[in-house]
């Protein structure tokens, strides 16, 4: 497991220079001036995400339109403005019109890893809507791709992030599927270090664990969650310490053990718009509409494009009421 954060997309547009090559001397205001004049659109991403930010998301929107209207073709700037006004599409719950723009991105895309974010999006687009069969048309191939080239850990990622769409879609059997794909894809990485082994098994129980809750197996699910915290006692992968709450917060949640539920989301990471969304329920189901409310709020004050907030955005939208 890894934290889940706003999409590629929505961070500024930079240039990856080559370890190799000699350093170059800053440019000139004149030379930067031109630069901008060539592509305007690097500045008009910069503002719509000042806007996003700010929760201004049809602002945001008009102004990624925009950067994608003036970028010239095949700019990384155009493929990027379209995809992160797919993106805004999302969190305003048009869906039909961010995968409009998703796919301008992939086409515009002036390179491989350019389109490979721009369909991990699209993938992530049907996630708002708990489909994991159209989700699974995008990242389902980008895996393969993957796994032909050798890129097995970043196979593994987009099948361990495929799974959990299709968990939270309430899809069990294509999750497991996915989270077997995952772990072993990942197990195939050359030279595999032994803490990097451990992060690989640690995910693989975490995801049993949830598979198993989401069964009515809560007996099976807290065998998982001890494997998984004997692995994490190991010491080797201390950044996946936070994410051991939230996985006994599940279990119990699904248990129907709502107290235990509680404590344990409450000492996990509350920025993370899904654990929010889980403690809001658990409130909800003690009878606390107060409390319930005040972390739905809290869920829609995250702009992630991920599974974390595809899942909670449009449930806490519905809870409270917004259209």
């Amino acid at each position: 497991m890894k934290p889940q954060t706003i999409a590629p997309f929505l961070a500024a547009v930079c240039l990856a220079v080559a370890p190799t090559a000699p350093a170059q001397p800053p440019a000139s205001s004149q030379q930067q001036t031109m630069a901008a004049a060539q592509d305007p659109a690097a500045d008009m991403i910069k503002q719509g995400q000042q806007q996003l930010r700010d929760g201004q998301h049809e602002a945001a929107l008009q102004t990624f339109i925009a950067a994608a209207d003036k970028a010239p073709a095949k700019a990384p700037t155009r493929s990027a403005a379209n995809a992160q006004a797919g993106v805004v599409l999302d969190l305003l719950g048009r869906y039909g019109e961010a995968r409009k723009r998703f796919a301008q991105a992939i086409d515009d895309a002036p390179s491989n890893t350019e389109r490979d974010r721009a369909t991990r999006a699209m993938a992530m687009s049907y996630a708002f809507e708990r489909n994991c069969q159209g989700a699974a048309k995008y990242a389902g191939p980008l895996y393969e791709r993957n796994l032909s080239t050798g890129a097995f850990f970043d196979a593994g990622e987009v099948a361990n992030e495929l799974a959990r769409v299709c968990l939270e879609s309430s899809s069990l059997d294509q999750a497991a599927t996915w989270y077997r794909r995952g772990y072993e894809a990942g197990l195939k990485e050359p030279d595999l270090k032994p803490e990097r082994r451990d992060l690989w098994e640690f995910r693989w129980e975490h995801a049993q664990a949830r598979l198993a809750a989401r069964r009515g197996q809560p007996g099976e699910a807290r065998q998982h969650v001890t494997a998984a915290k004997a692995v994490l006692d190991k010491g080797t992968n201390p950044e996946q310490a936070p994410f051991f709450p939230y996985l006994a917060g599940y279990v119990a949640f699904y248990a129907g053990d709502l107290r235990t539920a509680i404590a344990e989301f409450e000492k996990a990471n509350l920025n993370d718009p899904f654990i929010a969304c889980l403690l809001a329920q658990a409130y909800e189901k003690q009878g606390d509409k107060a409390k319930a409310d005040e972390f739905y709020r809290k869920v829609l004050t995250s702009n992630g494009h991920s599974p974390t907030n595809a899942y909670a955005r449009p449930l806490a939208k519905q809870k409270l009421g917004i259209k």
